[in-house]
Protein backbone atom coordinates (compact mmCIF):
# COMPACT_ATOMS: atom_id res chain seq x y z
CA UNK A 1 0.00 0.00 0.00
CA UNK A 2 1.14 3.46 -0.80
CA UNK A 3 1.78 5.41 2.37
CA UNK A 4 1.60 9.50 2.11
CA UNK A 5 3.21 11.49 4.80
CA UNK A 6 2.39 14.69 6.06
CA UNK A 7 4.97 16.58 4.03
CA UNK A 8 2.91 15.99 0.92
CA UNK A 9 -0.13 17.53 2.37
CA UNK A 10 -0.69 21.15 0.96
CA UNK A 11 -4.25 21.70 2.82
CA UNK A 12 -4.99 23.81 6.17
CA UNK A 13 -7.70 22.59 8.44
CA UNK A 14 -10.97 24.62 8.72
CA UNK A 15 -11.67 24.61 12.59
CA UNK A 16 -15.18 25.95 12.67
CA UNK A 17 -17.99 25.09 10.63
CA UNK A 18 -21.30 25.02 12.08
CA UNK A 19 -22.80 22.52 14.40
CA UNK A 20 -21.32 19.51 12.43
CA UNK A 21 -23.76 16.65 13.28
CA UNK A 22 -22.19 14.20 10.98
CA UNK A 23 -18.85 14.73 12.90
CA UNK A 24 -16.67 15.24 10.25
CA UNK A 25 -13.35 16.89 9.33
CA UNK A 26 -12.85 19.92 6.90
CA UNK A 27 -9.58 21.29 5.25
CA UNK A 28 -9.38 23.70 2.47
CA UNK A 29 -6.54 24.92 0.18
CA UNK A 30 -7.46 28.51 -1.27
CA UNK A 31 -4.50 29.75 -3.78
CA UNK A 32 -2.26 32.75 -3.62
CA UNK A 33 -4.03 33.80 -7.35
CA UNK A 34 -7.74 32.79 -6.15
CA UNK A 35 -9.79 35.68 -7.24
CA UNK A 36 -12.87 37.61 -5.66
CA UNK A 37 -16.04 35.86 -6.66
CA UNK A 38 -14.28 32.66 -7.83
CA UNK A 39 -15.21 29.03 -7.67
CA UNK A 40 -15.00 26.56 -5.07
CA UNK A 41 -14.91 22.67 -6.06
CA UNK A 42 -15.22 20.42 -3.29
CA UNK A 43 -13.24 17.19 -3.16
CA UNK A 44 -14.83 13.69 -1.75
CA UNK A 45 -12.28 11.25 -0.69
CA UNK A 46 -12.66 7.51 -0.99
CA UNK A 47 -12.53 4.44 1.51
CA UNK A 48 -9.04 4.17 3.42
CA UNK A 49 -7.84 7.64 2.05
CA UNK A 50 -7.52 11.09 3.60
CA UNK A 51 -7.92 14.11 1.78
CA UNK A 52 -4.47 14.95 1.83
CA UNK A 53 -3.83 11.50 0.17
CA UNK A 54 -6.51 12.39 -2.75
CA UNK A 55 -5.55 15.60 -2.90
CA UNK A 56 -1.65 14.33 -4.14
CA UNK A 57 -3.43 11.43 -5.95
CA UNK A 58 -5.58 13.27 -8.09
CA UNK A 59 -3.84 16.52 -8.31
CA UNK A 60 -6.83 18.66 -7.31
CA UNK A 61 -4.37 21.79 -5.57
CA UNK A 62 -2.16 21.82 -8.98
CA UNK A 63 -4.53 22.52 -10.66
CA UNK A 64 -5.97 25.12 -7.80
CA UNK A 65 -2.59 26.47 -8.16
CA UNK A 66 -2.64 26.90 -12.08
CA UNK A 67 -6.37 28.02 -12.50
CA UNK A 68 -6.93 30.01 -9.28
CA UNK A 69 -9.93 27.33 -7.88
CA UNK A 70 -10.88 27.46 -3.87
CA UNK A 71 -10.97 23.55 -2.79
CA UNK A 72 -12.20 22.16 0.22
CA UNK A 73 -12.12 18.63 1.49
CA UNK A 74 -14.74 16.85 3.60
CA UNK A 75 -13.17 14.16 5.77
CA UNK A 76 -14.34 11.03 7.42
CA UNK A 77 -13.26 9.86 10.65
CA UNK A 78 -12.28 6.35 11.61
CA UNK A 79 -15.06 6.80 14.32
CA UNK A 80 -17.77 6.92 11.94
CA UNK A 81 -16.45 4.17 9.64
CA UNK A 82 -13.60 1.51 10.49
CA UNK A 83 -12.27 1.83 6.98
CA UNK A 84 -13.15 5.72 6.90
CA UNK A 85 -16.23 5.43 4.05
CA UNK A 86 -18.48 8.32 3.89
CA UNK A 87 -21.95 6.56 5.24
CA UNK A 88 -24.02 7.25 2.11
CA UNK A 89 -26.08 4.68 2.55
CA UNK A 90 -27.13 5.18 5.67
CA UNK A 91 -30.53 6.46 6.36
CA UNK A 92 -29.39 9.45 8.86
CA UNK A 93 -26.60 10.34 6.62
CA UNK A 94 -28.03 10.67 3.27
CA UNK A 95 -31.27 12.61 3.57
CA UNK A 96 -31.29 16.84 3.71
CA UNK A 97 -30.63 18.42 6.87
CA UNK A 98 -29.18 15.64 8.85
CA UNK A 99 -25.28 13.86 9.67
CA UNK A 100 -23.08 14.05 7.13
CA UNK A 101 -24.98 15.88 4.11
CA UNK A 102 -25.25 18.85 6.69
CA UNK A 103 -22.03 18.40 8.12
CA UNK A 104 -20.65 19.37 4.67
CA UNK A 105 -23.62 21.89 3.52
CA UNK A 106 -22.39 23.68 6.44
CA UNK A 107 -19.02 23.45 5.79
CA UNK A 108 -19.63 25.08 1.95
CA UNK A 109 -21.16 27.70 3.90
CA UNK A 110 -18.44 28.25 5.77
CA UNK A 111 -15.78 28.22 3.41
CA UNK A 112 -17.99 30.34 0.72
CA UNK A 113 -18.60 33.25 3.08
CA UNK A 114 -14.99 33.24 4.61
CA UNK A 115 -13.30 33.50 0.82
CA UNK A 116 -15.66 35.47 -1.11
CA UNK A 117 -16.76 32.37 -3.08
CA UNK A 118 -19.62 32.95 -6.12
CA UNK A 119 -21.91 31.10 -5.01
CA UNK A 120 -23.63 30.04 -8.37
CA UNK A 121 -19.95 28.37 -8.72
CA UNK A 122 -19.90 25.50 -6.51
CA UNK A 123 -18.77 22.10 -7.38
CA UNK A 124 -18.83 18.90 -6.32
CA UNK A 125 -16.62 15.79 -7.00
CA UNK A 126 -15.68 12.06 -5.40
CA UNK A 127 -14.57 9.13 -5.16
CA UNK A 128 -15.90 5.27 -4.28
CA UNK A 129 -17.68 6.29 -1.13
CA UNK A 130 -16.88 9.76 -1.97
CA UNK A 131 -18.43 9.51 -5.38
CA UNK A 132 -21.34 8.21 -3.41
CA UNK A 133 -21.82 10.85 -1.30
CA UNK A 134 -21.42 13.36 -3.89
CA UNK A 135 -24.40 11.63 -5.57
CA UNK A 136 -26.15 11.99 -1.92
CA UNK A 137 -24.84 15.84 -2.05
CA UNK A 138 -26.42 16.78 -5.76
CA UNK A 139 -29.81 14.75 -5.09
CA UNK A 140 -30.27 16.37 -1.16
CA UNK A 141 -28.85 20.11 -2.16
CA UNK A 142 -28.99 20.63 -5.69
CA UNK A 143 -29.65 24.52 -5.05
CA UNK A 144 -26.06 24.38 -3.79
CA UNK A 145 -24.13 22.74 -6.91
CA UNK A 146 -23.51 23.96 -10.37
CA UNK A 147 -22.10 20.64 -11.17
CA UNK A 148 -21.01 17.46 -10.05
CA UNK A 149 -18.74 14.45 -10.88
CA UNK A 150 -19.09 10.91 -9.54
CA UNK A 151 -16.01 8.69 -9.84
CA UNK A 152 -16.53 5.13 -9.22
CA UNK A 153 -19.70 5.85 -7.45
CA UNK A 154 -23.18 5.03 -7.12
CA UNK A 155 -26.68 6.58 -7.43
CA UNK A 156 -28.40 8.30 -4.94
CA UNK A 157 -30.81 5.92 -2.82
CA UNK A 158 -29.47 3.10 -4.21
CA UNK A 159 -28.99 0.98 -0.82
CA UNK A 160 -30.34 1.99 2.90
CA UNK A 161 -28.36 -0.08 4.95
CA UNK A 162 -24.58 -2.32 4.17
CA UNK A 163 -26.00 -5.31 2.78
CA UNK A 164 -28.11 -3.64 -0.13
CA UNK A 165 -24.72 -1.29 -0.58
CA UNK A 166 -22.81 -4.47 -1.02
CA UNK A 167 -25.43 -5.52 -3.60
CA UNK A 168 -25.34 -2.31 -5.28
CA UNK A 169 -21.71 -2.45 -5.68
CA UNK A 170 -21.41 -5.53 -6.76
CA UNK A 171 -24.10 -4.69 -9.48
CA UNK A 172 -27.10 -6.46 -8.22
CA UNK A 173 -30.62 -5.49 -7.58
CA UNK A 174 -30.54 -1.67 -8.71
CA UNK A 175 -33.76 0.43 -8.77
CA UNK A 176 -35.49 1.19 -11.92
CA UNK A 177 -35.16 4.15 -13.97
CA UNK A 178 -38.42 5.64 -12.51
CA UNK A 179 -37.56 4.85 -8.94
CA UNK A 180 -34.17 6.58 -9.53
CA UNK A 181 -35.42 9.55 -10.87
CA UNK A 182 -38.18 9.76 -8.03
CA UNK A 183 -35.57 9.36 -5.19
CA UNK A 184 -34.04 12.51 -6.35
CA UNK A 185 -36.82 15.05 -6.91
CA UNK A 186 -38.19 13.30 -3.61
CA UNK A 187 -35.16 14.22 -1.54
CA UNK A 188 -35.85 18.22 -1.82
CA UNK A 189 -38.15 20.42 -2.76
CA UNK A 190 -35.81 22.00 -5.86
CA UNK A 191 -37.19 22.17 -9.24
CA UNK A 192 -34.29 23.17 -11.10
CA UNK A 193 -32.04 24.47 -12.91
CA UNK A 194 -30.26 21.08 -11.90
CA UNK A 195 -26.36 20.55 -11.84
CA UNK A 196 -24.80 19.12 -14.75
CA UNK A 197 -23.45 15.33 -14.33
CA UNK A 198 -20.28 14.03 -14.96
CA UNK A 199 -19.80 10.15 -14.64
CA UNK A 200 -16.38 8.00 -14.88
CA UNK A 201 -15.97 4.49 -14.11
CA UNK A 202 -13.54 1.63 -14.45
CA UNK A 203 -14.89 -1.24 -17.12
CA UNK A 204 -12.82 -3.21 -15.20
CA UNK A 205 -13.73 -2.39 -11.22
CA UNK A 206 -14.85 -5.38 -9.23
CA UNK A 207 -15.33 -3.03 -6.43
CA UNK A 208 -17.78 -0.80 -7.86
CA UNK A 209 -19.66 -2.61 -10.74
CA UNK A 210 -19.41 -0.86 -13.83
CA UNK A 211 -23.31 -1.24 -14.24
CA UNK A 212 -23.41 1.43 -11.38
CA UNK A 213 -22.27 4.30 -13.99
CA UNK A 214 -25.61 3.59 -15.78
CA UNK A 215 -27.64 4.01 -13.00
CA UNK A 216 -26.23 7.26 -12.16
CA UNK A 217 -26.74 8.18 -16.08
CA UNK A 218 -30.70 7.01 -16.17
CA UNK A 219 -30.78 8.82 -12.60
CA UNK A 220 -30.25 12.15 -14.00
CA UNK A 221 -31.59 12.19 -17.88
CA UNK A 222 -35.47 12.62 -17.22
CA UNK A 223 -34.64 15.53 -14.91
CA UNK A 224 -32.14 16.97 -17.35
CA UNK A 225 -34.57 15.92 -19.84
CA UNK A 226 -32.18 13.90 -21.86
CA UNK A 227 -33.61 10.54 -22.00
CA UNK A 228 -32.42 7.89 -24.55
CA UNK A 229 -29.69 7.72 -26.29
CA UNK A 230 -26.08 9.79 -26.15
CA UNK A 231 -26.23 13.20 -28.18
CA UNK A 232 -22.94 12.16 -29.28
CA UNK A 233 -20.34 9.82 -28.92
CA UNK A 234 -16.63 11.24 -28.80
CA UNK A 235 -12.75 10.31 -28.28
CA UNK A 236 -10.80 12.15 -25.52
CA UNK A 237 -7.44 11.52 -25.20
CA UNK A 238 -8.06 8.05 -26.74
CA UNK A 239 -11.12 7.14 -24.10
CA UNK A 240 -15.02 6.99 -25.23
CA UNK A 241 -16.89 10.18 -23.97
CA UNK A 242 -20.75 10.26 -24.17
CA UNK A 243 -22.96 13.23 -23.81
CA UNK A 244 -26.76 13.63 -23.47
CA UNK A 245 -27.22 17.31 -24.62
CA UNK A 246 -30.26 19.42 -23.69
CA UNK A 247 -32.26 20.57 -26.86
CA UNK A 248 -30.26 24.45 -26.78
CA UNK A 249 -26.90 22.31 -27.15
CA UNK A 250 -25.52 22.70 -23.51
CA UNK A 251 -23.74 19.46 -22.35
CA UNK A 252 -26.08 18.43 -19.14
CA UNK A 253 -24.23 14.64 -18.70
CA UNK A 254 -21.56 13.14 -19.57
CA UNK A 255 -19.91 9.72 -19.13
CA UNK A 256 -16.42 7.96 -18.96
CA UNK A 257 -15.67 4.48 -19.54
CA UNK A 258 -12.23 3.69 -18.83
CA UNK A 259 -12.38 0.14 -20.04
CA UNK A 260 -9.24 -1.33 -18.66
CA UNK A 261 -9.70 0.17 -15.17
CA UNK A 262 -10.14 -0.97 -12.40
CA UNK A 263 -11.24 0.74 -8.60
CA UNK A 264 -9.95 4.34 -8.38
CA UNK A 265 -9.75 7.32 -10.00
CA UNK A 266 -8.10 8.39 -13.15
CA UNK A 267 -5.16 10.51 -13.43
CA UNK A 268 -2.77 11.10 -16.37
CA UNK A 269 -0.10 12.51 -14.54
CA UNK A 270 2.89 12.94 -17.79
CA UNK A 271 3.38 15.50 -19.56
CA UNK A 272 2.65 19.25 -19.40
CA UNK A 273 -0.48 19.01 -18.34
CA UNK A 274 0.18 16.49 -15.65
CA UNK A 275 -1.73 15.96 -12.50
CA UNK A 276 -1.53 14.09 -9.27
CA UNK A 277 0.58 11.17 -8.51
CA UNK A 278 0.27 7.11 -9.16
CA UNK A 279 -0.76 5.61 -5.96
CA UNK A 280 -3.37 3.45 -4.37
CA UNK A 281 -6.21 3.59 -6.16
CA UNK A 282 -5.41 6.44 -7.91
CA UNK A 283 -4.62 4.96 -11.06
CA UNK A 284 -2.66 5.70 -14.05
CA UNK A 285 -4.12 5.63 -17.46
CA UNK A 286 -3.12 8.48 -19.24
CA UNK A 287 -6.54 11.10 -18.75
CA UNK A 288 -6.67 13.33 -16.11
CA UNK A 289 -10.00 13.28 -15.01
CA UNK A 290 -9.37 15.77 -12.61
CA UNK A 291 -8.48 18.22 -15.33
CA UNK A 292 -11.17 16.80 -17.79
CA UNK A 293 -14.04 17.63 -15.22
CA UNK A 294 -12.23 20.95 -14.78
CA UNK A 295 -12.55 21.86 -18.34
CA UNK A 296 -16.51 20.20 -18.44
CA UNK A 297 -17.39 23.22 -15.68
CA UNK A 298 -15.66 25.65 -17.65
CA UNK A 299 -12.74 25.85 -14.95
CA UNK A 300 -10.29 26.06 -16.71
CA UNK A 301 -9.67 28.73 -19.73
CA UNK A 302 -7.86 26.95 -22.98
CA UNK A 303 -8.95 23.83 -22.37
CA UNK A 304 -12.91 24.45 -21.37
CA UNK A 305 -14.10 24.02 -24.77
CA UNK A 306 -14.39 19.68 -24.07
CA UNK A 307 -17.38 20.97 -22.37
CA UNK A 308 -19.08 21.65 -25.77
CA UNK A 309 -16.92 21.07 -28.91
CA UNK A 310 -16.95 17.33 -30.27
CA UNK A 311 -13.47 15.68 -30.34
CA UNK A 312 -13.08 12.64 -32.92
CA UNK A 313 -16.15 10.80 -33.31
CA UNK A 314 -16.16 7.51 -31.66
Amino acid sequence: MTMYTDTNNRLTALPHFGTDPGSLSADIYVPKNFPKNGPLVVVLHGSTQSPADYDLGSGWSMLADECGIALLFPGQRLINNMIGSFNWFKTGDSQRGEGEPLSIRQMIKQVVDDHAIDPSRVFITGMSSGGAMTSVMLATYPEVFAGGAIIAGLAYGSASNMIEAVMRMNGIGSPSDNRLDALVQDASDFDGPWPTISVWQGGSDTTVASSNAGSIVAQWQKIHDVEGEPTRVETVDGFPRKVWCAADGRVMIEEYIIEAMGHGTPIGAEGDKGLGEAGDYMLEVGISSTRHIANFWGLTQADAAIADEPKTAA
